[in-house]
């Protein structure tokens, strides 16, 4: 999995409730996390320990074919 702070369309209204910052701070870089590093935080998270992961990418609308 691909983390893109910057591509974030909730930055800043959802960092202090995101796993990345609580985790590591705000990020300077782009980070990826592997299969199991993902499962990890997910049963983290479920299991209240820490927040879900927040991130929400833009939808890029212009790729999409007319129908």
């Amino acid at each position: 999995m691909h983390i893109d702070c910057d591509s974030c369309t909730v930055r800043g209204d959802a960092c202090s409730g995101c796993v990345v910052t609580v985790l590591l701070g705000m990020p300077s870089s782009r980070m990826e996390w592997d299969e199991d590093e993902e499962r990890a935080i997910g049963v983290l998270a479920a299991s209240g320990l820490v927040p879900p992961l927040r991130l929400v990418r833009a939808v890029d609308h212009s790729s999409r074919q007319a129908g």
